[in-house]
């Protein structure tokens, strides 16, 4: 029997659940059992949830952003801007956690009746007294609740004051032009460390003859910094400047320019271990697509969780709260029933820390991740902590997924962790293995589906 085991990380799986199980009802083709859920882990607790972007149910952060499009003439702009970032900071950490699990609950309850109307008697639906689809496990805390991320972008537009060489977070809207740029210095959920650095990029381009970009169409060059640490205060930083026109010679001049300010100006006190630039006239640009050319220093970064050591390259994705992550990976070792020859595969695996954490429970471990730097850094955590069951793959999940599938043993059994980016999946992932066939719709989550 397929079984859809367990999910975790909260309202989002629970809205994609839904329109997931339309799908996998008219595949399986047999009764499907949805056992328990626990509550993720709240590693971005301060910050409230998130929801798909056309869904029906507003999540606080949904709501907030709304409100603060308009932005209360009676809240500080350091205020609207905690709200729109961590709309919970006004209430303590226990109360956060108790609203997102009654609004889970909601959701579930909701899903009860929604999953009998779907399935036509596919889904075999575990009643609790509460009227729920399934056991609602507690909320896991994070050990950490103010200054825990350890990686944090900010951006360059006109501040309050109407400077252009502003660096902070955006309030209001592109399409409306009534973006201003707010300095964080109060966000509880960055680290003194990120602001250090952001304050010192933003004293570095008013130094600079070059203006900033705010809109590509209207030229400039100073764009973003992103700042990752580890819990050593290693610090790497990662500029983002629009090259328009300028020429090799002349982008040199502006790398060493960036190199001196970090090295021995005023932003050597940041102490970075690693600087990074990367020219770039898109929104998003991949080392493949732009590389980052590293300044100065190490080219990575390192991390120790639950006894294996990461490497994280720049724009390799890692756990934003580390202490949480070791609660999460804890959570996932638990949850693994360990059935003969199972073989784990990791959708999304990043670094590949999940899999490479729970790798001793398993027979084989598959890693699958589109971004290559990040398999790269897999690959080389997997060989540098002596595991040998992992392979990891660069690409697609919908390609890869179903090769692996393919060559496997049917009477293995498979488990997936799926840990997608805010983007979630593809539209749709179809994993095809003997009688069974289990589909997974768009969702932003951490989900177990056991075959």
């Amino acid at each position: 029997m397929s079984k859809l085991k367990r999910f975790t990380d909260s309202l989002p799986l629970l809205m994609a659940l839904s329109s997931c199980l339309r799908h996998v009802c008219q595949n399986v083709g047999h009764p499907l059992r949805i056992k328990q859920v626990f509550s993720g882990l709240a590693s971005d607790k301060v910050c409230g949830l998130t929801t798909k972007k056309n869904g029906h149910d507003k999540s606080w952060k949904t709501q907030h952003r709304k409100i603060s499009s308009h932005l209360d003439p009676d809240l500080s702009w350091e205020e609207s801007l905690s709200d729109m970032v961590t709309p919970l900071w006004r209430i303590g950490y226990e109360e956060q956690l108790k609203r997102k699990f009654v609004e889970q609950k909601n959701v579930l309850q909701k899903l009860a009746s929604q999953l009998k109307e779907l399935s036509k008697n596919q889904v075999e639906i575990t009643q609790t007294p509460e009227e729920l689809c399934c056991t609602l496990h507690p909320i896991v805390p994070s050990p950490i609740i103010n200054g825990y991320r350890n990686k944090s972008t900010f951006s360059v537009n006109k501040g309050l004051d109407g400077d252009p060489k502003t660096v902070g977070y955006y309030l209001g809207r592109g399409r409306k032009r009534n973006i201003v740029c707010v300095r964080g210095h109060h966000l509880l959920n960055i680290p003194e460390k990120h602001k250090q650095v952001a304050q010192c990029y933003e004293e570095m381009i008013h130094q600079s003859p070059l203006n900033s970009c705010l809109m590509f169409y209207d030229g400039g060059h100073w764009r973003e910094i992103i700042v990752r640490t580890n819990r050593e205060s290693h610090t790497m930083a990662i500029i983002t400047f629009h090259p328009q026109k300028l020429s090799q010679e002349e982008l040199y001049v502006q790398k060493e320019a960036v190199k001196e300010y970090f090295t021995r100006g005023p932003g050597a006190e940041c102490n970075l271990t690693s600087l990074y630039f990367q020219e770039s006239s898109m929104t998003r640009c991949t080392h493949e697509q732009s590389p980052y050319q590293l300044l100065f220093g190490e080219p990575h970064i390192y991390e120790e969780i639950l006894g294996l050591k990461f490497r994280i390259s720049p724009d390799a994705f890692f756990q934003i709260n580390t202490a949480g992550a070791e609660v999460l990976y804890r959570t996932v070792q638990e949850l693994i029933q360990v059935e003969g020859n199972m073989v784990l595969f990791d959708i999304c695996c990043g670094t590949g820390a999940i899999g490479l954490s729970v790798a001793h429970q398993v027979s084989r471990v598959f890693g699958i991740e589109l971004v290559e730097q990040a398999i790269n850094d897999a690959k080389w955590n997997a060989s540098f902590n002596g595991i040998s069951n992992c392979q990891f793959y660069s690409g697609k999940a919908e390609v890869i997924l179903p090769q692996l599938l393919s060559s496997l043993e049917e009477e293995r059994s498979l488990t997936a962790i799926v840990n997608p980016s805010r983007a979630g999946l593809r539209k749709k992932l179809s994993c095809s293995t003997g009688s069974s066939e289990l589909q997974a719709d768009q969702d932003t989550g951490l989900c177990f589906l056991q075959a």
